[in-house]
């Protein structure tokens, strides 16, 4: 494939940094479709859009969400980031999705994950002892939706299905399913055997740490019997750009320590982010995608040295960067950035 790049978002609810000021779910939802617009505009490939259970963010129904984005973009992918396929129905996903990809004409695309953000389970019944063997047997019915109708299953978490009908059927002959990781070996080799493309999150420590990622999932696929070239590979982590370099780390760095303060995942409270370390991971080297056009392009080609990655997402605007901004940095991303890295890069 291609190389592709495009962008992702939680949905979050920030109090801005400078005012003081809350958006409304309402705003931000609105924003969304703003931005989706403008990166299929712009030549984005992938527009993406997570699911959380909290009042601090705007998006639950996902592909609600990205329904409504289908119908403002011409081109560009739809996809979650992730669907938290532990606490969610494969049926209802394997519907929601195939309806978005029929509204879409072709664009809808799922990506899997457990879930860092656990709010789902005790909202709807689930026990986080079952974690990982939720997990492991709900993309087990997703693939099998996706593969036969009608479907005859059976499991431990939810009622067998006996030649039931699941419809409708989606216009992809086959709705892409990647699955998501955040640095668990066990997740990374798994997606390998299954053979199915891998969403890889780095949101901090040098890039370098992951290589060993990459190469699990290469071998683990080869391992299983499938060809890791037909696998497609996707760094996914937060980033910003802006005319020049100083003033993509300017602008977006109190957008990202207020995020990581308020917005971040449940493990008792989230964290200030010094400055002087916002920048170290704005390097080269470091996990985020901050800088100017030839800067984000630089970054990619080393990613790509590292990675041999096929798909980079980038977490614009974490924290309410306001509208303008990220509709500018989109833009920049669009025109500037994706042509050079397709023309290096290559098919």
């Amino acid at each position: 494939m291609a190389f592709e790049l495009g962008v992702y978002s939680f949905g979050e609810i920030t109090p801005d940094p400078a005012t003081g000021a809350v958006p409304t779910a309402r705003q931000r939802l609105r924003d969304y479709l703003e931005q989706a617009a403008v990166a299929d505009q712009a030549g984005l490939d992938v527009f993406a859009i997570g699911e959380h259970h909290r009042g601090d963010f705007a998006v639950s129904a996902t592909s609600v969400v990205l329904a409504a984005m289908a119908e403002r973009t011409e081109r560009i992918r739809l996809s979650s980031a992730v669907t938290v396929l532990s606490s969610e129905d494969p049926v209802r996903v394997f519907q929601q999705y195939a309806t978005l990809d029929l509204l879409s004409d072709g664009r809808a695309e799922i990506i899997a994950g457990r879930g860092s953000y656990i709010e789902s389970f005790p909202l709807f019944g689930y026990d986080l002892a079952d974690y990982d063997a939720l997990f492991a047997e709900k993309l087990d019915l997703l693939l099998a939706l996706r593969e036969r109708n009608p479907i005859t299953w059976s499991g431990r978490f939810r009622a067998p299905l006996n030649s039931a009908d699941v419809a409708p059927r989606p216009l992809q002959e086959k709705l892409p399913i990647w699955v998501a990781v955040g640095g668990t070996p066990a997740s990374v080799v798994r997606a390998g055997r299954l053979g199915l493309p891998l969403a890889l999150a780095i949101i901090g420590g040098p890039l370098a740490r992951f290589t060993p990622f990459a190469q699990l999932y290469r071998q683990a696929a080869e391992e299983a019997g499938h060809d890791p070239a037909t696998l497609p590979l996707s760094i996914n982590s937060p980033g910003f750009v802006a005319p020049t370099s100083q003033a993509a780390r300017d602008l977006s760095y109190p957008y990202f320590d207020r995020g990581m303060l308020e917005n971040f995942h449940e493990r008792g409270h989230g964290f200030h982010t010094p400055r002087d370390a916002y920048d170290a991971q704005s390097s080269r080297a470091g996990a985020l995608v901050v800088g100017s056009p030839q800067e984000i392009i630089d970054k990619i080609m080393y990613q790509h040295e590292l990675f041999g990655h096929q798909r980079l997402l980038i977490q614009l605007a974490f924290g309410g960067v306001p509208q303008k901004e990220t509709l500018r940095a989109i833009e920049l991303l669009g025109t500037e950035v994706a042509p050079v890295v397709r023309r290096e890069i290559g098919g």
